[in-house]
C-alpha cells in the first residue's frame, strides 16, 4: 500500500493504523534511515533533499546532469530511496508514506493500492495547530502551501505525473 496526503490531512496517522490493522510493516523515517546508511549523505541532507525540488533548482540540476562530474545529490538521494522503497516492497506487504512510491511500485511493475489523502484547509489548520502550536492561520496556510507545493514539485519532478490527480491513485480519501 503506498500512501500520498497532502500535508496535515492525517495520511501519517492513517498510515499507522492501516498498518496495524493489517499486521504489516509501516515504512515513512525508515527509509531516510537506510537511504543515509546506503548512501552515506548526512541525515539532515536527506531529509531536506527529499522533498524539495523547485522549479529554479530543477532547471539547474537539468544542466548540471550532463556533467560526469558532479552528479546532483539529489538524484543520488531519489536513486537510492527508489532501491531502499523497492527492497522494502520486495521483502513483503507493507505500508509505504509518500515519496512517489505509487510510481516507483508501478514502474517495477510491483502490484499495489494506491492512496492519496486530502481534507479541507480548515481542517488540516486544526490538526496543525494543535501538532504545531502555531495558532496564526496566515502562517498555517503558509505552512500547508509551502510542504504541498514541495510535495507536488518533488512528484511531478520524479514521476512526470500530477500529484494528487485522481487518476494516479486506485482510492482518494
Amino acid at each position: 500500500i503506498t500512501i500520498s496526503r497532502e500535508y496535515g490531512a492525517g495520511g501519517q496517522e492513517i498510515a499507522k493504523r492501516v498498518a496495524k490493522e493489517l499486521g504489516i510493516t509501516i515504512y515513512d523515517k525508515d527509509i531516510v534511515r537506510e537511504t543515509v546508511k546506503a548512501s552515506g549523505f548526512d541525515f539532515d541532507l536527506v531529509r531536506k533533499e527529499e522533498e524539495e525540488v523547485s522549479k529554479t533548482m530543477s532547471f539547474f540540476k537539468g544542466l548540471w546532469a550532463s556533467s560526469a562530474f558532479y552528479p546532483d545529490p539529489q538524484e543520488v538521494i531519489h536513486d537510492v530511496q527508489k532501491a531502499v522503497i523497492l527492497k522494502f516492497a520486495k521483502e513483503g506487504p507493507c505500508v509505504i508514506l509518500g515519496r512517489g512510491a505509487d510510481e516507483i511500485m508501478r514502474n517495477a511493475g510491483i502490484d499495489s493500492l494506491n492512496v492519496f489523502i486530502h481534507a479541507s484547509e480548515l481542517h488540516r489548520a486544526v490538526r496543525l495547530q494543535a501538532e504545531t502550536g502555531i495558532s496564526d492561520a496566515t502562517e498555517l496556510q503558509k505552512l500547508m502551501a509551502k510542504h504541498d507545493n514541495n510535495r507536488r514539485a518533488y512528484y511531478t519532478h520524479y514521476t512526470g505525473k500530477q500529484w494528487g490527480d485522481i487518476k494516479n491513485y486506485h482510492l482518494t480519501l
